[in-house]
Protein backbone atom coordinates (compact mmCIF):
# COMPACT_ATOMS: atom_id res chain seq x y z
CA UNK A 1 0.00 0.00 0.00
CA UNK A 2 1.20 3.54 -0.69
CA UNK A 3 2.50 5.66 2.12
CA UNK A 4 0.82 8.93 3.10
CA UNK A 5 3.29 11.80 3.12
CA UNK A 6 3.23 15.59 2.95
CA UNK A 7 4.27 17.62 -0.07
CA UNK A 8 7.30 18.80 1.93
CA UNK A 9 8.34 15.19 2.42
CA UNK A 10 7.65 14.36 -1.23
CA UNK A 11 10.01 16.98 -2.65
CA UNK A 12 12.83 15.57 -0.52
CA UNK A 13 12.65 12.47 -2.74
CA UNK A 14 13.95 14.55 -5.68
CA UNK A 15 17.60 14.03 -6.64
CA UNK A 16 19.92 15.92 -8.96
CA UNK A 17 19.41 15.13 -12.66
CA UNK A 18 15.95 13.65 -12.02
CA UNK A 19 13.24 13.89 -14.66
CA UNK A 20 9.93 14.81 -13.02
CA UNK A 21 6.70 14.54 -15.02
CA UNK A 22 3.58 16.27 -13.70
CA UNK A 23 -0.10 16.08 -14.58
CA UNK A 24 -1.30 18.59 -17.13
CA UNK A 25 -3.56 21.63 -16.90
CA UNK A 26 -6.10 21.28 -14.08
CA UNK A 27 -4.40 18.12 -12.79
CA UNK A 28 -1.17 19.89 -11.83
CA UNK A 29 -0.13 18.64 -8.37
CA UNK A 30 -0.39 22.01 -6.68
CA UNK A 31 0.95 21.09 -3.27
CA UNK A 32 4.05 19.44 -4.71
CA UNK A 33 4.71 22.17 -7.28
CA UNK A 34 4.39 24.99 -4.77
CA UNK A 35 7.09 23.63 -2.45
CA UNK A 36 9.49 22.13 -5.00
CA UNK A 37 11.74 25.21 -4.79
CA UNK A 38 12.46 24.47 -1.13
CA UNK A 39 14.95 21.75 -2.12
CA UNK A 40 16.73 23.92 -4.69
CA UNK A 41 19.87 24.10 -2.55
CA UNK A 42 20.08 20.29 -2.53
CA UNK A 43 19.66 19.48 -6.24
CA UNK A 44 21.00 20.47 -9.66
CA UNK A 45 19.67 20.05 -13.20
CA UNK A 46 16.24 18.65 -12.34
CA UNK A 47 13.98 18.64 -15.43
CA UNK A 48 10.22 19.04 -14.99
CA UNK A 49 8.08 18.12 -18.01
CA UNK A 50 4.65 19.72 -18.04
CA UNK A 51 1.79 20.61 -20.39
CA UNK A 52 -0.59 23.58 -20.37
CA UNK A 53 0.52 24.64 -16.87
CA UNK A 54 -1.60 27.05 -14.84
CA UNK A 55 0.49 27.55 -11.70
CA UNK A 56 3.23 30.15 -11.48
CA UNK A 57 5.32 27.96 -9.21
CA UNK A 58 8.38 29.45 -7.51
CA UNK A 59 10.77 26.76 -8.74
CA UNK A 60 10.67 28.06 -12.33
CA UNK A 61 9.42 31.64 -12.03
CA UNK A 62 12.26 32.76 -9.78
CA UNK A 63 15.47 33.04 -11.84
CA UNK A 64 17.64 32.25 -8.82
CA UNK A 65 16.64 28.59 -9.17
CA UNK A 66 17.65 28.13 -12.82
CA UNK A 67 20.64 25.92 -11.96
CA UNK A 68 18.42 23.62 -9.95
CA UNK A 69 15.34 23.32 -12.16
CA UNK A 70 14.52 23.37 -15.85
CA UNK A 71 11.06 23.16 -17.43
CA UNK A 72 10.25 21.29 -20.64
CA UNK A 73 6.78 22.16 -21.93
CA UNK A 74 4.65 20.14 -24.32
CA UNK A 75 2.29 23.13 -24.68
CA UNK A 76 2.97 26.72 -23.66
CA UNK A 77 0.52 28.86 -21.73
CA UNK A 78 0.79 32.47 -20.59
CA UNK A 79 2.72 31.14 -17.58
CA UNK A 80 5.54 29.63 -19.65
CA UNK A 81 5.55 32.51 -22.14
CA UNK A 82 5.98 34.99 -19.30
CA UNK A 83 8.97 33.24 -17.74
CA UNK A 84 10.65 31.85 -20.87
CA UNK A 85 13.07 34.78 -20.65
CA UNK A 86 14.53 33.31 -17.44
CA UNK A 87 16.44 30.85 -19.61
CA UNK A 88 15.37 27.59 -17.99
CA UNK A 89 12.20 26.87 -20.03
CA UNK A 90 12.11 25.17 -23.42
CA UNK A 91 9.44 23.73 -25.72
CA UNK A 92 9.10 20.07 -26.73
CA UNK A 93 7.95 19.87 -30.38
CA UNK A 94 5.31 17.16 -30.53
CA UNK A 95 2.07 15.79 -31.89
CA UNK A 96 -0.01 15.18 -28.80
CA UNK A 97 -0.74 11.50 -29.40
CA UNK A 98 3.00 10.78 -29.34
CA UNK A 99 3.98 13.46 -26.83
CA UNK A 100 4.43 11.10 -23.89
CA UNK A 101 5.85 8.19 -25.88
CA UNK A 102 8.63 10.18 -27.53
CA UNK A 103 9.48 12.19 -24.44
CA UNK A 104 9.68 9.11 -22.23
CA UNK A 105 11.87 7.34 -24.79
CA UNK A 106 14.21 10.33 -24.63
CA UNK A 107 14.04 10.76 -20.85
CA UNK A 108 12.54 8.09 -18.61
CA UNK A 109 10.44 9.68 -15.84
CA UNK A 110 12.08 9.20 -12.45
CA UNK A 111 9.14 10.75 -10.60
CA UNK A 112 5.56 11.23 -11.73
CA UNK A 113 3.24 13.47 -9.72
CA UNK A 114 -0.40 14.27 -10.45
CA UNK A 115 -3.75 15.08 -8.92
CA UNK A 116 -6.48 12.45 -8.93
CA UNK A 117 -9.78 11.41 -7.42
CA UNK A 118 -10.12 9.70 -4.05
CA UNK A 119 -9.61 5.91 -4.00
CA UNK A 120 -12.77 3.84 -4.43
CA UNK A 121 -13.79 0.79 -2.43
CA UNK A 122 -11.70 -1.47 -4.71
CA UNK A 123 -8.54 0.59 -4.25
CA UNK A 124 -8.57 2.45 -7.57
CA UNK A 125 -8.05 6.16 -8.09
CA UNK A 126 -9.22 7.80 -11.29
CA UNK A 127 -6.84 10.12 -13.11
CA UNK A 128 -9.96 12.24 -13.36
CA UNK A 129 -9.91 14.89 -16.10
CA UNK A 130 -6.47 14.18 -17.63
CA UNK A 131 -5.29 11.11 -19.50
CA UNK A 132 -3.02 12.41 -22.27
CA UNK A 133 0.27 10.93 -21.00
CA UNK A 134 -0.50 10.46 -17.32
CA UNK A 135 -1.46 6.76 -17.35
CA UNK A 136 1.67 5.94 -19.35
CA UNK A 137 3.82 7.89 -16.88
CA UNK A 138 2.39 5.82 -14.00
CA UNK A 139 3.63 2.66 -15.69
CA UNK A 140 7.12 4.01 -16.40
CA UNK A 141 8.10 6.20 -13.45
CA UNK A 142 10.38 4.94 -10.69
CA UNK A 143 8.32 6.79 -8.10
CA UNK A 144 4.59 7.61 -8.45
CA UNK A 145 3.11 10.28 -6.19
CA UNK A 146 -0.61 11.14 -6.30
CA UNK A 147 -2.32 14.09 -4.67
CA UNK A 148 -5.74 12.60 -3.93
CA UNK A 149 -8.43 15.23 -3.77
CA UNK A 150 -12.18 14.92 -3.06
CA UNK A 151 -12.90 17.82 -5.42
CA UNK A 152 -11.68 15.94 -8.51
CA UNK A 153 -14.40 14.04 -10.38
CA UNK A 154 -14.23 10.28 -10.66
CA UNK A 155 -14.21 9.49 -14.36
CA UNK A 156 -13.96 6.28 -16.35
CA UNK A 157 -11.80 4.90 -19.13
CA UNK A 158 -8.27 3.49 -19.31
CA UNK A 159 -7.39 6.03 -16.61
CA UNK A 160 -7.78 3.84 -13.54
CA UNK A 161 -4.76 3.38 -11.27
CA UNK A 162 -4.71 0.87 -8.42
CA UNK A 163 -3.10 1.82 -5.14
CA UNK A 164 -0.57 -0.99 -5.75
CA UNK A 165 0.91 1.15 -8.54
CA UNK A 166 1.28 4.24 -6.35
CA UNK A 167 4.21 4.79 -4.02
CA UNK A 168 3.02 7.83 -2.09
CA UNK A 169 -0.23 9.68 -1.49
CA UNK A 170 -0.59 13.33 -0.54
CA UNK A 171 -3.95 14.36 0.92
CA UNK A 172 -5.16 17.54 -0.82
CA UNK A 173 -8.29 19.67 -0.89
CA UNK A 174 -7.79 22.53 -3.36
CA UNK A 175 -10.53 23.33 -5.91
CA UNK A 176 -10.15 22.00 -9.44
CA UNK A 177 -8.93 24.87 -11.68
CA UNK A 178 -11.57 26.19 -14.05
CA UNK A 179 -11.60 28.29 -17.19
CA UNK A 180 -14.05 31.00 -18.23
CA UNK A 181 -16.28 29.95 -21.11
CA UNK A 182 -15.63 32.58 -23.81
CA UNK A 183 -18.67 34.28 -25.28
CA UNK A 184 -18.48 34.28 -29.10
CA UNK A 185 -18.19 37.68 -30.78
CA UNK A 186 -19.64 38.66 -34.15
CA UNK A 187 -16.71 37.23 -36.14
CA UNK A 188 -16.84 34.00 -34.14
CA UNK A 189 -20.54 33.62 -34.93
CA UNK A 190 -19.97 34.20 -38.66
CA UNK A 191 -17.24 31.56 -38.72
CA UNK A 192 -19.19 29.15 -36.51
CA UNK A 193 -22.29 29.41 -38.70
CA UNK A 194 -20.22 28.69 -41.82
CA UNK A 195 -18.60 25.60 -40.32
CA UNK A 196 -21.89 24.26 -38.96
CA UNK A 197 -23.31 24.20 -42.50
CA UNK A 198 -20.79 21.47 -43.36
CA UNK A 199 -21.59 19.22 -40.37
CA UNK A 200 -24.31 16.66 -41.20
CA UNK A 201 -26.46 14.79 -38.71
CA UNK A 202 -24.67 11.78 -37.24
CA UNK A 203 -21.21 13.39 -37.42
CA UNK A 204 -18.59 12.84 -34.73
CA UNK A 205 -16.97 16.09 -33.65
CA UNK A 206 -13.74 17.39 -32.16
CA UNK A 207 -13.82 20.91 -30.73
CA UNK A 208 -11.47 23.02 -28.68
CA UNK A 209 -12.06 26.02 -26.45
CA UNK A 210 -12.52 29.67 -27.26
CA UNK A 211 -14.93 31.91 -29.11
CA UNK A 212 -14.89 30.09 -32.45
CA UNK A 213 -15.46 26.54 -31.09
CA UNK A 214 -18.17 27.89 -28.78
CA UNK A 215 -19.82 29.58 -31.75
CA UNK A 216 -19.74 26.31 -33.71
CA UNK A 217 -21.40 24.52 -30.80
CA UNK A 218 -24.15 27.13 -30.67
CA UNK A 219 -25.04 26.42 -34.31
CA UNK A 220 -25.24 22.66 -33.82
CA UNK A 221 -28.35 22.67 -31.65
CA UNK A 222 -30.62 21.63 -34.51
CA UNK A 223 -28.42 18.65 -35.47
CA UNK A 224 -29.27 15.05 -34.62
CA UNK A 225 -27.26 12.18 -33.14
CA UNK A 226 -23.84 13.80 -33.13
CA UNK A 227 -20.98 12.00 -31.43
CA UNK A 228 -17.79 13.00 -29.63
CA UNK A 229 -14.27 11.81 -30.28
CA UNK A 230 -12.10 14.67 -29.15
CA UNK A 231 -8.85 15.63 -27.56
CA UNK A 232 -10.50 18.00 -25.06
CA UNK A 233 -13.95 17.66 -23.50
CA UNK A 234 -15.54 21.11 -23.14
CA UNK A 235 -18.52 22.95 -21.73
CA UNK A 236 -19.95 23.27 -25.23
CA UNK A 237 -20.01 19.49 -25.60
CA UNK A 238 -21.70 19.09 -22.22
CA UNK A 239 -24.41 21.54 -23.29
CA UNK A 240 -25.05 19.64 -26.51
CA UNK A 241 -25.32 16.34 -24.63
CA UNK A 242 -27.80 17.85 -22.20
CA UNK A 243 -29.79 19.23 -25.16
CA UNK A 244 -30.01 15.73 -26.70
CA UNK A 245 -27.98 16.76 -29.77
CA UNK A 246 -25.04 14.52 -28.94
CA UNK A 247 -25.99 10.87 -28.43
CA UNK A 248 -23.09 8.93 -29.93
CA UNK A 249 -25.50 6.50 -31.61
CA UNK A 250 -23.95 6.89 -35.06
CA UNK A 251 -20.32 6.48 -34.03
CA UNK A 252 -18.36 3.59 -35.50
CA UNK A 253 -15.69 3.58 -32.78
CA UNK A 254 -17.00 3.17 -29.23
CA UNK A 255 -20.61 3.82 -30.12
CA UNK A 256 -22.61 5.60 -27.39
CA UNK A 257 -19.44 6.68 -25.59
CA UNK A 258 -18.11 10.23 -25.56
CA UNK A 259 -14.36 9.77 -26.01
CA UNK A 260 -11.83 12.37 -24.83
CA UNK A 261 -8.23 12.55 -23.61
CA UNK A 262 -8.75 15.39 -21.13
CA UNK A 263 -11.26 17.98 -19.93
CA UNK A 264 -10.99 21.60 -18.89
CA UNK A 265 -13.90 23.89 -18.14
CA UNK A 266 -16.28 25.02 -15.44
CA UNK A 267 -17.24 23.55 -12.09
CA UNK A 268 -20.51 22.52 -13.74
CA UNK A 269 -18.54 20.53 -16.31
CA UNK A 270 -16.63 18.66 -13.60
CA UNK A 271 -19.87 17.86 -11.79
CA UNK A 272 -21.29 16.55 -15.08
CA UNK A 273 -18.27 14.29 -15.58
CA UNK A 274 -18.31 12.91 -12.03
CA UNK A 275 -19.40 9.23 -12.15
CA UNK A 276 -20.61 9.70 -15.75
CA UNK A 277 -20.09 6.34 -17.41
CA UNK A 278 -21.05 7.71 -20.84
CA UNK A 279 -17.77 9.66 -20.98
CA UNK A 280 -14.62 7.61 -21.64
CA UNK A 281 -11.22 9.14 -20.94
CA UNK A 282 -8.83 7.39 -23.31
CA UNK A 283 -5.05 7.68 -23.24
CA UNK A 284 -3.85 10.33 -25.65
CA UNK A 285 -1.71 7.84 -27.57
CA UNK A 286 -4.99 6.20 -28.65
CA UNK A 287 -7.59 8.98 -28.46
CA UNK A 288 -5.48 11.24 -30.67
CA UNK A 289 -4.12 8.57 -32.99
CA UNK A 290 -5.17 9.60 -36.52
CA UNK A 291 -5.87 5.94 -37.37
CA UNK A 292 -8.23 5.58 -34.41
CA UNK A 293 -9.93 8.93 -35.11
CA UNK A 294 -10.44 7.92 -38.73
CA UNK A 295 -12.55 4.93 -37.74
CA UNK A 296 -15.53 7.22 -37.21
CA UNK A 297 -17.48 8.02 -40.37
CA UNK A 298 -18.19 11.75 -40.76
CA UNK A 299 -15.49 12.70 -38.26
CA UNK A 300 -15.22 16.49 -38.03
CA UNK A 301 -12.12 18.27 -36.72
CA UNK A 302 -12.26 22.00 -35.89
CA UNK A 303 -9.08 23.87 -34.96
CA UNK A 304 -7.80 27.44 -35.08
CA UNK A 305 -4.57 28.95 -36.31
CA UNK A 306 -2.59 32.16 -35.88
CA UNK A 307 -1.48 32.61 -39.49
CA UNK A 308 -1.84 30.74 -42.79
CA UNK A 309 0.20 31.33 -45.93
CA UNK A 310 -1.11 31.25 -49.48
CA UNK A 311 0.03 27.65 -49.98
CA UNK A 312 -1.92 26.49 -46.91
CA UNK A 313 0.82 26.20 -44.28
CA UNK A 314 -0.63 26.89 -40.82
CA UNK A 315 1.44 28.53 -38.08
CA UNK A 316 -0.79 27.74 -35.10
CA UNK A 317 1.65 27.73 -32.19
CA UNK A 318 4.20 30.48 -32.69
CA UNK A 319 4.33 34.12 -33.70
CA UNK A 320 7.46 34.13 -35.79
CA UNK A 321 10.17 32.55 -33.68
CA UNK A 322 8.32 33.16 -30.39
CA UNK A 323 6.65 30.05 -28.99
CA UNK A 324 3.05 30.94 -28.12
CA UNK A 325 1.22 27.66 -27.46
CA UNK A 326 1.82 24.23 -28.99
CA UNK A 327 0.92 21.89 -31.82
CA UNK A 328 -1.23 19.87 -29.45
CA UNK A 329 -3.55 17.61 -31.37
CA UNK A 330 -4.08 19.87 -34.38
CA UNK A 331 -2.31 17.60 -36.86
CA UNK A 332 -3.59 14.46 -35.09
CA UNK A 333 -7.23 15.44 -35.41
CA UNK A 334 -6.97 17.13 -38.81
CA UNK A 335 -5.33 14.08 -40.39
CA UNK A 336 -7.58 11.70 -38.45
CA UNK A 337 -10.72 13.41 -39.72
CA UNK A 338 -9.52 13.18 -43.30
CA UNK A 339 -8.79 9.49 -42.80
CA UNK A 340 -12.48 9.02 -42.01
CA UNK A 341 -15.17 8.21 -44.54
CA UNK A 342 -16.77 11.58 -45.40
CA UNK A 343 -14.59 13.24 -42.75
CA UNK A 344 -13.67 16.93 -42.81
CA UNK A 345 -11.06 19.09 -41.13
CA UNK A 346 -11.55 22.82 -40.58
CA UNK A 347 -8.93 25.44 -39.76
CA UNK A 348 -10.51 28.70 -38.62
CA UNK A 349 -9.04 32.18 -38.13
CA UNK A 350 -10.01 35.82 -38.27
CA UNK A 351 -8.95 37.47 -41.52
CA UNK A 352 -7.03 40.20 -39.67
CA UNK A 353 -5.42 41.06 -36.34
CA UNK A 354 -4.43 44.29 -34.62
CA UNK A 355 -0.72 44.28 -33.74
CA UNK A 356 1.80 46.84 -32.54
CA UNK A 357 4.13 48.18 -35.20
CA UNK A 358 7.67 47.76 -33.77
CA UNK A 359 8.87 50.94 -35.47
CA UNK A 360 6.02 53.34 -34.64
CA UNK A 361 4.62 51.69 -31.53
CA UNK A 362 1.13 52.16 -32.97
CA UNK A 363 -1.37 49.32 -33.36
CA UNK A 364 -2.22 48.50 -36.96
CA UNK A 365 -4.37 45.98 -38.78
CA UNK A 366 -2.56 43.16 -40.56
CA UNK A 367 -3.76 40.22 -42.63
CA UNK A 368 -3.61 36.78 -41.04
CA UNK A 369 -3.62 35.24 -44.50
CA UNK A 370 -0.12 36.01 -45.76
CA UNK A 371 2.08 35.31 -48.74
CA UNK A 372 4.82 33.87 -46.50
CA UNK A 373 4.84 33.08 -42.80
CA UNK A 374 6.81 35.24 -40.39
CA UNK A 375 10.51 34.28 -40.17
CA UNK A 376 10.99 31.47 -37.69
CA UNK A 377 7.31 30.51 -37.57
CA UNK A 378 6.60 26.89 -36.69
CA UNK A 379 4.39 25.08 -39.20
CA UNK A 380 1.87 23.24 -37.02
CA UNK A 381 -0.17 21.82 -39.88
CA UNK A 382 1.57 21.27 -43.20
CA UNK A 383 -0.01 22.39 -46.44
CA UNK A 384 -0.33 18.69 -47.33
CA UNK A 385 -2.74 18.18 -44.44
CA UNK A 386 -4.94 21.28 -44.70
CA UNK A 387 -8.54 20.69 -45.78
CA UNK A 388 -11.08 23.50 -45.21
CA UNK A 389 -10.00 27.02 -44.19
CA UNK A 390 -12.59 29.43 -42.79
CA UNK A 391 -12.63 33.16 -41.99
CA UNK A 392 -15.51 35.57 -41.46
CA UNK A 393 -15.42 36.03 -45.26
CA UNK A 394 -16.22 32.42 -46.11
CA UNK A 395 -15.02 28.84 -46.31
CA UNK A 396 -12.78 27.26 -48.97
CA UNK A 397 -11.69 23.67 -49.49
CA UNK A 398 -8.02 23.16 -50.37
CA UNK A 399 -8.26 19.40 -50.70
CA UNK A 400 -6.43 18.28 -53.85
CA UNK A 401 -5.81 21.80 -55.12
CA UNK A 402 -2.72 23.24 -56.82
CA UNK A 403 -0.71 26.13 -55.40
CA UNK A 404 -2.23 28.41 -58.05
CA UNK A 405 -5.75 27.36 -57.02
CA UNK A 406 -4.96 27.71 -53.31
CA UNK A 407 -3.66 31.23 -53.76
CA UNK A 408 -6.92 32.32 -55.36
CA UNK A 409 -9.12 30.44 -52.89
CA UNK A 410 -7.36 31.82 -49.82
CA UNK A 411 -7.29 35.37 -51.18
CA UNK A 412 -11.06 35.10 -51.66
CA UNK A 413 -11.54 34.74 -47.87
CA UNK A 414 -8.88 37.29 -46.88
CA UNK A 415 -9.96 40.77 -45.80
CA UNK A 416 -10.84 42.74 -48.96
CA UNK A 417 -8.34 45.50 -48.16
CA UNK A 418 -5.43 43.04 -48.44
CA UNK A 419 -6.51 40.99 -51.47
CA UNK A 420 -4.76 42.99 -54.17
CA UNK A 421 -1.51 43.08 -52.19
CA UNK A 422 -1.65 39.31 -51.58
CA UNK A 423 -2.23 38.62 -55.27
CA UNK A 424 0.69 40.85 -56.24
CA UNK A 425 2.98 39.08 -53.73
CA UNK A 426 1.85 35.65 -54.94
CA UNK A 427 2.67 36.59 -58.53
CA UNK A 428 6.11 37.86 -57.49
CA UNK A 429 6.76 34.49 -55.83
CA UNK A 430 5.75 32.64 -59.00
CA UNK A 431 2.77 30.94 -57.37
CA UNK A 432 0.20 32.29 -59.81
CA UNK A 433 0.22 34.21 -63.07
Amino acid sequence: MPKYITAEQAVKLVKSNDHIVVGMTAAEPQNFMNVLHTVADQVKNVVVSNCLPILEAEFFTNPKYIDSFKVAGWFYTATLRKYHKNGNISFIPNHLHLAGKKRFEHMKPNIFVTSASMPDEKGFVSLSIQNVYERDAVSLADIVIVEINPNFPRTFGDNQVHLDEIDYLIESNYPVPTIINSEPNEKDMMIGKEIAKHIPDGSTIQLGIGGIPNAVASFLKDKKDLGIHTEMFTNGMMDLIKAGVITGKKKNFMSNKHVAAFAFGSKELYEFLNHNEDVYFMRGILANDPHVIGQNDNQISINTTIEVDLTGQCASESIGNVQFSGTGGQADTAIGAQNAKNGKSFIALYSTAMVKNPETGEREEISKIVSTLKPGAAVSLSRNDVDYVVTEYGCVCLRGTTIDERVKLLISIAHPKFRDQLLSEAKALGWCF
